[in-house]
């Protein structure tokens, strides 16, 4: 599973990444994560606001800092 954190490196954004990684820790989840901060690609990817989740290519959170308890359903529906 690839994990993407789209954002400039705000607090917000620090803040997602964390409890991405948290939640992936929490459901022993092995998940390649990784911020993208360049605004270019971040654009490629379609993201509108941040912080942004993109899992496998997919933007499933935008413009809010999602909780773990969020992440965690969204993880569990894209790890079946």
């Amino acid at each position: 599973m690839k994990i993407q954190i789209a954002g400039p490196g705000c607090p917000n954004c620090r803040t997602t990444e964390q409890r991405v990684k948290n939640a992936c820790a929490e459901m022993d989840l092995a998940a390649d994560i990784s911020h993208v901060s360049d605004y270019a690609e971040m654009a490629a990817l379609g993201v509108l606001r941040t912080p942004a989740v993109i899992i496998d290519g997919k933007i499933v959170s935008m413009g809010r800092v999602p909780s773990i308890a969020d992440l965690k359903t969204l993880l569990a529906g894209k790890a079946t």
